[in-house]
C-alpha cells in the first residue's frame, strides 16, 4: 500500500540568496546562505530524497521508477518525464532578469522541456516588486540595444508585490523577483533560463555571469501581459479549509489552503499531490497511518491515494498536474 512521503529538498546557494530558509523554514545546511529550497525534484540539477517511511533515503525519482506510472497519475501520464518542479526561493538581493522557453524551442535547443511556472508570494518586505514583462510594446532591435546600454530596467513592467499575490509566468514572459520576497514557485520541471540583464554582478570566480541574448530574443514576447494570475473559483473540493485556486494551466493545478483545525483532501487517479507547509503545522492522517508536517516541510501523495486529514491549523499549497 502507498502512503504519503515527507521529503528533503535539494539546496541551492545562488549569491542573491538569503537565510530566512535556514534561519526560519528549518533547512539545515551548512550552507552560508540558501538561495532556493527545491521541495519537489526530479530534475537532473536536483533530485528530493524520501524522508520518511519504509523507503526514506531513496530518491523520488528511483522510487517511482520501481512502483510506476499509477501514483503520478493518469493527467501526469501524458509527460514524457516527471512534470513538475516546486521551489521555496528566498530573494534576499535581486534575481536576474530572464526568460524562459516554450517547449517547443527548449527541445530544439536546450534538449529538455520548456518552462511555464506560478509564484505565489509567501513573503514580502516593504516596496517589494517584481519584474513582470515590457510596459509597451517594443522591437526586437529596440531590446537587444537596450540590453547592450543597461537601459533595459526603463522598458520592463515593474510590478509592486505583497503577502498572498499570485503571478502566473508564461514561457516567453520576461521577468524577475525582487529582492525582499519570499516565493514558492511551481513551474515545469525545467531548468532552461536565459539571462538577459544581471546588474553588473559577477560569480564566485569573480567573472560577471554570462548572458543569454541571443536565445533570449529569440524566445521573448515583446507585448505587454497581463501580471496577475486570473483569479478562478475554486473547482475541487478541500472540506474545512479556505481554498483558493491560483491557477490552472496544462501544466500544473494550485492552491492556496488556509485551515483552521481540520481539512480533508482526496488524492484521485488523476494525479498526486504536493503538500508545501507555508505556516504552521498538520497530523496529516489516513485509514491506516499518520505522518506530521511542519512549516518548510513538503509532503508527497501518490495518485489514487484516496482520502486524507489535514488536522491542525496553518498554510500551505497543494499541487497536482
Amino acid at each position: 500500500m502507498h502512503e504519503p512521503m515527507k521529503l528533503t529538498a535539494p539546496l541551492k546557494d545562488y549569491l542573491w540568496g538569503g537565510t530566512r530558509l535556514r534561519d526560519e523554514y528549518g533547512k539545515h545546511t551548512e550552507l552560508p546562505k540558501v538561495a532556493e529550497s527545491w521541495e519537489l525534484a526530479c530534475h537532473r540539477d536536483g533530485k528530493s530524497v524520501i524522508a520518511s517511511g519504509a523507503s526514506a533515503g531513496e530518491t523520488l525519482e528511483s522510487w517511482l521508477a520501481h512502483e510506476g506510472a499509477e501514483v503520478l497519475g493518469t493527467r501526469a501520464a501524458q509527460f514524457p518525464y516527471f512534470p513538475l518542479l516546486i521551489k521555496l526561493i528566498d530573494a534576499h538581493d535581486n534575481l536576474s532578469v530572464q526568460v524562459h522557453p516554450s517547449d517547443e524551442y527548449a527541445l530544439r535547443v536546450e534538449g529538455e522541456y520548456g518552462k511555464t511556472e506560478l509564484w505565489y508570494v509567501v513573503d514580502a518586505a516593504p516596496g517589494a516588486e517584481i519584474l513582470y514583462g515590457f510596459a509597451h510594446k517594443i522591437s526586437k532591435g529596440e531590446f537587444r540595444q537596450r540590453i547592450r546600454d543597461n537601459t533595459l530596467l526603463e522598458v520592463v513592467h515593474h510590478v509592486p508585490a505583497k503577502k498572498g499575490d499570485a503571478f502566473f509566468i508564461p514561457a516567453g514572459t520576461l521577468h524577475a523577483i525582487g529582492k525582499g520576497l519570499l516565493i514558492c514557485e511551481i513551474q515545469q520541471s525545467s531548468n532552461a533560463t536565459y539571462r538577459v540583464y544581471d546588474y553588473g554582478r559577477v560569480g564566485a570566480d569573480g567573472k560577471p555571469r554570462g548572458l543569454h541574448i541571443d536565445k533570449a530574443l529569440d524566445v521573448t514576447s515583446l507585448i505587454p501581459v497581463s501580471a496577475r494570475a486570473e483569479q478562478l473559483p475554486a473547482a475541487d473540493a478541500f472540506t474545512g479549509a479556505e481554498v483558493r485556486l491560483l491557477a490552472a494551466c496544462p501544466y500544473f493545478t494550485a492552491y492556496h489552503l488556509r485551515i483552521g483545525h481540520c481539512c480533508t483532501c482526496e488524492a484521485e487517479t488523476d494525479s498526486f499531490h504536493c503538500l508545501t507547509i507555508l505556516a504552521g503545522g498538520f497530523a496529516l492522517t489516513w485509514a491506516d497511518g499518520e505522518l506530521s508536517a511542519a512549516k518548510g516541510e513538503s509532503v508527497f501523495v501518490p495518485a489514487n491515494f484516496g482520502r486524507y486529514t489535514l488536522r491542525g491549523a496553518g498554510e500551505l499549497i497543494l499541487s497536482k498536474v
